[in-house]
């Protein structure tokens, strides 16, 4: 999750993690997939990309804190942390406005 106030460095560098299409989409298609997640492959087959470039994407997005992983077995479980991504607007929102 997201500090509570994020310093105008932090918040670009969180931006910047959403500003990749492949990332965007990645949290798109994480969004839809709703609670329950999506496995690493079954996001890496809708998004027909290999599975290095789709780890390096996984791998910024979960330390900006958009996504978050858990391991159910074999399989890693891959879901949007949509709750950070509303504080990130919600943030930059109350700083447009004061």
């Amino acid at each position: 999750m997201l500090e509570a106030t994020l310093d105008t460095a932090t918040a670009a560098g969180h931006l910047q993690a959403l500003g990749n299409p492949t990332r965007l989409r990645i949290c798109e298609i994480l969004i839809r997939a709703g609670d329950d997640g999506l496995t690493v492959g079954r996001v890496q087959s809708l998004l027909r990309i290999n599975a290095s470039t789709l780890s390096h994407h996984l791998k910024t997005l979960t330390a900006a804190g958009f996504v978050t992983q858990t391991r159910d077995a074999t399989k890693l479980i891959c879901r949007a942390n949509d709750q950070a991504m509303r504080g990130l607007f919600d943030q930059l929102k109350r700083r447009l406005v004061a």
